[in-house]
């Protein structure tokens, strides 16, 4: 049997993590040079998740989606912050 592009990923990457059907709580986009930068609040979740997009995406607010992601850092202002960073975000 055929393995799913997202099986492919994970067995791939071990340190990713897959979770379907998730509920978007908040999407908000923001411009950052050439890039929009999109930040979705899942439900059940307190740390944001990132992604990267090249031009405007349509709002996610309240759809669920499929999402493959791995925890990561930034620092601001000298204090450290987690979020996860997206890899592969498609609607359910």
């Amino acid at each position: 049997m055929a393995k799913t592009p997202v099986e492919k990923l994970l067995e791939k990457h071990p340190q990713l993590i897959h979770n379907e059907d998730m509920k978007v709580a908040s999407h908000v986009q923001r411009e950052e040079g050439d890039w929009w930068v999109n930040t979705v609040m899942l439900e059940g979740y307190d740390v944001p998740f990132k992604y990267k997009r090249k031009k405007r995406y349509k709002s996610l607010q309240g759809a669920l989606v499929n999402i493959t992601f791995y925890p990561s850092e930034e620092e601001i202002a000298g204090l450290s912050f987690e979020f996860m960073k997206i890899v592969r975000l498609k609607r359910s």
